[in-house]
C-alpha cells in the first residue's frame, strides 16, 4: 500500500512539474466544471445530514435562513424572523418565489417540509436534530408562519439554516423518488438535469431564481475520490476547479502561474469516535484475538489513554503537511461556545501507559481502527499514523480503511469500535455540534444523532438542555463551555485537528472560500 501511495505522489509531482502557464487565462462564463472528492450519497435533502449532500442540495433547495461563506446568517426564503415570545418565532416569507415546477412558494411548503423531516426512514444522521424542538407550526398567511418550540430555543434561526425547503407536493415522496429526480422540485438557483451515482451531477441554471440569475448556465460536479486523478483532471483542463487539494502539492500548485488557490479556516474537526456505550464491542479483543470480559472503551481511563497516545502536532505538521490545527474540542477558537479552559490534550505516552495499567490493561489489548480513505483530506494517511501511535503504548492497532460509500453505512449501523470521522459545525457555533455528538442518543428529540459511540452522561444532557433553552448569549455560552469541559474530560470522543479548506482553480476564476467546506457554484466567478 505504501509503495503505491508513493508512486501516485511521484506521478502527481511530475504532472505538476510539467504543468506550465499554458492554462487559459479566462474561462467562458457559460459552463462550470467542478471536481469534488466526496461522493453524494443521496439527492434527498432530508435523508442524511452529510456535508457533500448538503452542499449539493443548496444548489436546488433554499433554506429559510441562509449563511454566507463565514456562516453568518442572512435572509433566504425568509426575509425576516423574530421571537415574539419565549417559545414562538415568526418568519416573514419572501414573495414572488417560484418552484422549478412553476408553483408559488408559500408557508404551506414550509409546513410540509417540517412534517416530512421526522418521517424520513432509515436516516443515517437525521435532520430532526434541527427541527425536533418545534412543537407546532401555524400558517398565518401564505407569507407568514409561526413556529412554536417546546421550550425557549434561541438557536432556532441557526437550526433553520440547515433545513432545505421542498415543495408541498413532495412531502410524501420517498428518498428513491428524489434520487430518481421525481421530487427534486426546489426554489434554488439550479435544477438537477442528471445524476450518475458515484460519477457526476449535472445542473442547469434556474433563470427565474429570486436571488438573481447565476453566472453559469450549466454546472457539472464530477465525483473523483482519487486525489491524483482530481488534480490531473484540473491540469488537463477537463475541470475548472477542484476541492480537497492534496496538502503535499499545495506549494507546487501555488507556484504554477496557470492556477489559483483559495483557502479558508475550517469548522471541520477530525475525531476518533469510541464505542463507549456497549457492554461488548466487536473490534476490541485481547492480543490473541479473544473476546474480553468487558469493553475497555467504557472506562474513561482507557479513553484518556488513547487520547494521550496521539501526537496531534505531528499529525498536523506531517500527516496534514501543515494544513491543520491541533484540536481539543469540537469547534475552533473564535466560534461561539469555544471553551478556552479546554486545552489540546498533551501527547504523553508514559501517562497513556499508566492509565491503561490503572484500568487493568498493563499489557494493552487489540483493536481495529476503521476509517474512510476518500472522504477527508489525507484520511488514510492520518488513520495509519494514529494506528502506529496507539501501537507504541501497547495497543495492537490494526487499521482498516475503505471508501466512504462502504464506511458510512457501516458507521450508521454501529458496526465499528473505534473510527475516524469528521464533523463540521453547520450552525456555525458549538451547540449544534455538541447536541449531535455528546448528547445521549434520542432519535425522537434529535439528540445524539451522530453519537454512534453512544457516550451518555445525564449531567452533560442537563447542561445542554439548559444551554439550548437559555436566551442570554453570555449565559448560554458559559453553559456550552461547561458541556465541552465535562464531555472532553470524559473523552466523549477524541478530537484530533481542524482542517484547512483548500480549493484550486484555473487562472481566470475566483472563489469565495468557505469555512463550512462547501463547494458551491455561485461562489465561483470570472476574475475581474
Amino acid at each position: 500500500m505504501r509503495k503505491r501511495a508513493v508512486t501516485q505522489r511521484s506521478v502527481l509531482a511530475a504532472i505538476l512539474g510539467l504543468a506550465i502557464a499554458a492554462l487559459p487565462a479566462s474561462v467562458a462564463a457559460t459552463e462550470l466544471r467542478l471536481g469534488v472528492g466526496a461522493a453524494i450519497t443521496s439527492l434527498d435533502p432530508h435523508y442524511h445530514n452529510f456535508q457533500p449532500n448538503n452542499a449539493l442540495a443548496r444548489h436546488v433547495f433554499d433554506p429559510l435562513i441562509a449563511q454566507d461563506e463565514r456562516q453568518r446568517l442572512e435572509p433566504g426564503l425568509a426575509t425576516a424572523w423574530r421571537a415574539i415570545d419565549a417559545v414562538t418565532w415568526e418568519l416573514e416569507l419572501r414573495q414572488g418565489v417560484i418552484f422549478h415546477g412553476g408553483a408559488p412558494f408559500t408557508a404551506e411548503d414550509v409546513a410540509a417540509t417540517l412534517r416530512r423531516i421526522p418521517a424520513v426512514p432509515n436516516s443515517p444522521s437525521s435532520f430532526v436534530q434541527f427541527t425536533g424542538t418545534i412543537q407546532s407550526v401555524e400558517v398565518v398567511s401564505p407569507q407568514l408562519i409561526r413556529l412554536r418550540t417546546a421550550a425557549p430555543h434561541p438557536l432556532l434561526p441557526q437550526d433553520l439554516s440547515q433545513v432545505a425547503i421542498i415543495a408541498r407536493g413532495s412531502e410524501a415522496a420517498s428518498t428513491d423518488d428524489f434520487n430518481a429526480l421525481r421530487a427534486t422540485d426546489g426554489t434554488g438557483p439550479f435544477r438537477i438535469a442528471g445524476w450518475e451515482r458515484g460519477a457526476r451531477v449535472n445542473l442547469v441554471r434556474n433563470d427565474g431564481y429570486w436571488g438573481g440569475k447565476p453566472a453559469w448556465e450549466r454546472v457539472t460536479f464530477r465525483l473523483i475520490s482519487s486525489d491524483p486523478s482530481r488534480v490531473a483532471a484540473l491540469l488537463a483542463q477537463e475541470l475548472d476547479a477542484i476541492d480537497g487539494v492534496p496538502t503535499g502539492d499545495i506549494a507546487r500548485m501555488r507556484a504554477n502561474p496557470g492556477l489559483v488557490i483559495a483557502s479558508a479556516p475550517s469548522n471541520r474537526v477530525i475525531i476518533l469516535q469510541l464505542d463507549s456505550g456497549r457492554e461488548a464491542t466487536p473490534f476490541v479483543t485481547d492480543k490473541a484475538g479473544r473476546a474480553l470480559p468487558a469493553n475497555p472503551l467504557r472506562d474513561v481511563r482507557v479513553r484518556q489513554a488513547l487520547s494521550h497516545a496521539i501526537n496531534r502536532t505531528l499529525l498536523a505538521e506531517r500527516a496534514m503537511d501543515g494544513q491543520a490545527v491541533p484540536a481539543g474540542q469540537i469547534v475552533p477558537e473564535g466560534f461561539f461556545g469555544y471553551d478556552p479552559e479546554t486545552p489540546v490534550p498533551a501527547f504523553d505516552p508514559d501517562r497513556a501507559r499508566a492509565l491503561l495499567a490503572a484500568a487493568g490493561y498493563p499489557d494493552g489489548f487489540a483493536l481495529t481502527l476503521h476509517s474512510p480513505n476518500n472522504r477527508y483530506v489525507n484520511d488514510d494517511r492520518v488513520a495509519q499514523a494514529i494506528g502506529a501511535m496507539l501501537t507504541r503504548i501497547g495497543i495492537a492497532a490494526k487499521v482498516e480503511t475503505m471508501p466512504a460509500a462502504v464506511f458510512f453505512p457501516r458507521w450508521g449501523r454501529l458496526e465499528h469500535s473505534v473510527q475516524l470521522v469528521g464533523w463540521g459545525s453547520g450552525t456555525g457555533e458549538a451547540a449544534g455540534s455538541l447536541r449531535a455528538h455528546v448528547a445521549s442518543f434520542d432519535r425522537a428529540r434529535g439528540r445524539g444523532t451522530s453519537n454512534v459511540g453512544r457516550y451518555a452522561n445525564p449531567e452533560v444532557d442537563a447542561l445542554l438542555d439548559r444551554a439550548l433553552a437559555t436566551i442570554d448569549d453570555a449565559a448560554r455560552q458559559d453553559l456550552l463551555r461547561q458541556v465541552t469541559r465535562l464531555s472532553m474530560r470524559e473523552v466523549a470522543f477524541v478530537p484530533l485537528y481542524f482542517q484547512v479548506n483548500i480549493w484550486a482553480m484555473r487562472r481566470g476564476l475566483t472563489y469565495a472560500a468557505r469555512s463550512d467546506e462547501s463547494t458551491v457554484a455561485w461562489g465561483f466567478a470570472p476574475a475581474p
